[in-house]
């Protein structure tokens, strides 16, 4: 059986941490996912409002990086849970469990700004824990001049 669900969306709070009992780290946060077609009569696009929840180092990736507002891309698996609410009614609610979360754009602009300011904004959001080296190789000196006799060596 398949269960794999991969959805975009800008996440409408901040994510909010909490611990099982026995301290494993789950965060919990909802994306705004427009749908892919517009009002027949208006063109306006309908938008899904789908919760999510991480578990482990995926919930703490998830409450250090991202923030209400930021654009995510979810894998993971869909879950329906069954559960009672106040009055003793029989409740159900869909959620993603997140998989994998990945940013989905750059930095903010404005961020931006004071990163071109100090001459660094090409990874902005590629990767935030890290920052890339250029090689210091002459990358020419490891290419090889091909003769011209028409043959190509593959």
């Amino acid at each position: 059986m398949l269960n794999r669900i991969t959805i975009m969306g800008r996440l409408t709070g901040d994510p909010v941490m909490r611990y099982t009992q026995s301290q494993t780290p789950v965060a919990s946060f909802s994306l705004a996912v427009e749908r892919d077609f517009g009002n027949r009569d208006t063109g306006d696009r309908e938008v899904d409002f789908i919760n999510c929840v991480a578990w482990r180092n995926t919930a703490d990736f998830v409450t250090k990086y991202f923030k209400k507002g930021s654009m995510a891309v979810v894998s993971g698996r869909l879950q329906i849970r069954n559960w009672k609410d106040k009055d003793g009614n029989s409740r159900q609610s869909a959620e993603v469990v997140v998989d994998n979360i990945y940013f989905g754009e750059s930095k903010r602009r404005d961020d931006d700004n004071v990163r071109n300011e100090q001459g660094d904004s090409s990874y902005a959001a590629a990767a935030p824990a890290q920052a890339f080296e250029t090689p210091s190789t002459d990358l020419g000196a490891s290419f090889q001049e091909l003769s011209d006799d028409g043959d190509l060596p593959f």
